[in-house]
């Protein structure tokens, strides 16, 4: 019996021992695992959170891992990293995971690498090392991540041939450096600063005092060309001046285009209030004209670098991404006709503007804006009554009514209609009157003869025949752009007045630049300033007849050889056709008048205006005059 008791206390022995590594008392090693995993899984929770609350650590608690890993990461600013949990890799009591690190740094760049973090098993529980290395794999104890702009590279704006009319190009910033000066003298600098360089002393001063301890406060930007040797020899003699050297987008000099092309620079609070999304204190933007108009297509995309720094405040290049260069906008001005053109009005002193258009293309060759504008873009938003060159639009009307250039009509002294005394200029030639062929009318600008002959037209006529020469029907051609309004006369009077430009009628310079171009091209012009853009004659706008196209020419040909024009005859070159014209408008009880030219030779249109002068011929002509020889 014996020998048989024997085995079977062996197998009891065995099934025994089977069953307690089988039981609660010893770890599987695959529980041990996933144990491990859940660990790792919650960190990678924790760490897109900001809250490792539920995360147990071996050397550290959790609220002091949370607080460490909210200072680490503190200088990234908004940006929310995703983190995924790559590989863990178990070795007894020890586990590695990979942390799979994603940073939206901008739109469409991210910030990504791996991290690792050691795991430990401690009384059956896996716990975490925490480091500042589990953020970023090269950080030590005593360095933090940091993330700063780096301005995208802002488009340029070309004009024809491809010249930059607007790129980046060298400034001097001067300002106060806070950091330079003791709190208690900064106001003084300031002041000091600002008489150096001529700006208003007490908002300065202020603005001074309100910045930061490390703040650069500018007072004013010049081109370093432009520099004065006062301020470059002063600056040093106060306490905390600086000169900051730049590249900033600017124009090719200080008015080139201003009012069109507009400026660039820091965005204001409503800006960033209106598009929060997009513009955030410190950003430049464009501010005004086709700067900021176009500003999403020129500003591009703005990089980032993102630092290491320690505790010595000494930084460590991590990652860079210089971002986007903006899109170029292109123009048709042309940079040599564009500072023609404002030399030619940098001498008046009211407003003024002066518009070169290409006939065969609409080209806008140069929108000039004079000094005494303060700023305003006349030039292609002007409005205003447009007086006897409108007379060219007139001719249109009546020579599709069957009036000749040969046809006899009545340049009287004065014309009474509904009671209301119209005459000519006061020095129309006196031999002028009469029976006249139409053609003479026009030359001589009668403004009778242009009243008298209204009876042929029905209502329309002219608005259709302003149609038919680009003035009066609105499109958008990318950029501010007033085109007139002929509307249809509510009164007789009205009417009369309408035939010489002034009543209802009104265009801009642009306007009246259109309808001689369309004049010298025998067909609608439409003016065209953005490549970008396209543009079309509207539907409703008649074409021109060679005939009409022919006469209307001749007619305008005459006013050179013949009329009031006359001071252009001598012009090299191809031959010139022109309108002169003035419009009468009130101002404080008196009555002024605006000067206007119209003129085309060859493949060139011009528009002169100034707002108040003697006349046409007298005041706006001897500005176009000037242009054309220049333009050679």
């Amino acid at each position: 019996m014996r020998r048989a008791l024997a085995p079977l206390l062996s197998t009891l022995l065995l099934t025994t021992t089977l069953v307690a590594c089988s039981g609660d008392d010893e770890p599987d090693p695959a529980d041990a695992g996933e144990q491990a995993d859940a660990t790792a899984a919650a960190l990678v929770d924790g760490l897109g959170s900001a809250d490792l609350s539920a995360v147990p650590f071996d050397a550290t608690t959790a609220a002091e891992a949370t607080t460490d890993l909210a200072d680490v990461v503190e200088g990234m600013g908004d940006v929310v990293p995703e983190v995924t949990l790559g590989d863990v890799a178990e070795d007894d009591d020890r586990a590695t995971a990979e942390l799979d690190w994603s940073w939206p740094v901008t739109d469409t760049q991210s910030w990504d690498y791996t991290s690792t973090v050691t795991l430990t098993r401690t009384d059956d529980e896996w716990k975490v090392s925490w480091g500042h290395q589990v953020v970023e794999p090269t950080l030590n104890a005593n360095s933090v991540l940091d993330v700063t702009p780096v301005a995208a590279s802002r488009g340029d704006i070309l004009g024809a041939g491809g010249v930059a009319l607007v790129t980046e190009r060298p400034v001097v910033r001067v300002g106060i450096d806070r950091g330079r000066v003791p709190v208690a003298r900064a106001g003084r600098s300031a002041a000091d600063v600002a008489r150096l360089v001529g700006v208003d002393v007490a908002p300065y001063v202020s603005q001074v005092e309100a910045a930061g301890s490390k703040a650069f406060v500018e007072a004013i930007t010049f081109r370093q060309s432009d520099l004065p040797r006062a301020v470059l020899r002063g600056y040093e003699a106060i306490p905390g001046a600086t000169l900051v050297a730049a590249d900033v987008p600017l124009a090719v000099t200080r008015d080139f285009a201003a009012p069109i092309l507009g400026t660039v620079g820091p965005v204001t609070a409503e800006m960033i209030a209106d598009d929060p999304g997009r513009y955030a204190v410190g950003d430049t933007a464009g501010l005004s004209g086709l700067q900021a108009r176009y500003d999403e297509q020129l500003q591009g995309t703005p990089g980032v670098v993102v630092d290491a720094v320690g505790s010595d405040g000494k930084e460590r290049e991590l990652f860079r991404t210089d971002g986007g260069e903006g899109e170029a906008l292109r123009l048709t001005l042309d940079e040599k006709l564009q500072s023609e053109a404002e030399a030619v009005l940098s001498e008046v002193g009211p407003a003024s503007a002066l518009v070169a258009i290409r006939p065969s293309d609409g080209a806008i060759l140069a929108a000039a804006n004079g000094p005494g504008n303060d700023g305003q873009n006349l030039a292609t938003f002007g409005q205003y009554a447009p007086g006897s060159t409108f007379k060219s639009v007139s001719s249109l009307a009546l020579l599709r009514r069957g009036v000749t250039p040969d046809t006899q009509v009545p340049c009287t002294t004065t014309v009474d209609v509904d009671g209301r005394d119209f005459e000519n200029y006061d020095d129309y030639p006196a031999g002028a009157t009469g029976q006249i062929p139409f053609r003479a009318a026009l030359a001589n600008s009668c403004n009778t003869a242009f009243i008298a002959e209204r009876t042929r037209l029905e209502d329309g006529d002219l608005a259709a025949a302003a149609a038919s020469l680009g003035l009066g029907i609105d499109h958008d051609l990318g950029f501010p752009a007033y085109f007139g309004a002929v509307p249809a006369p509510t009164s007789e009077t009205g009417r009369a007045a309408d035939m010489i430009g002034q009543g209802t009628v009104l265009a801009s310079p642009m306007a009246m630049a259109t309808v001689i171009a369309s004049v010298q091209a025998g067909r609608t012009v439409v003016p065209r300033l953005l490549e970008q853009v396209d543009v079309s004659v509207p539907a409703d706008a008649t074409p021109l007849t060679a005939r009409e196209a022919r006469d209307l020419k001749g007619l305008l040909r005459g006013v050179v050889t013949d009329g009031s024009g006359r001071l252009l005859a001598d012009v090299p070159g191809p031959e010139v056709i022109a309108k002169t014209g003035t419009a009468e408008f009130e101002d404080g009880g008196q009555v002024r008048t605006h000067a206007w030219m119209i003129a085309a030779q060859g493949d060139l249109a011009v528009a002169v205006f100034v707002q108040e002068g003697s006349s046409g011929s007298g005041t706006a002509g001897p500005l176009l005059e000037e242009f054309l020889r220049a333009a050679r």
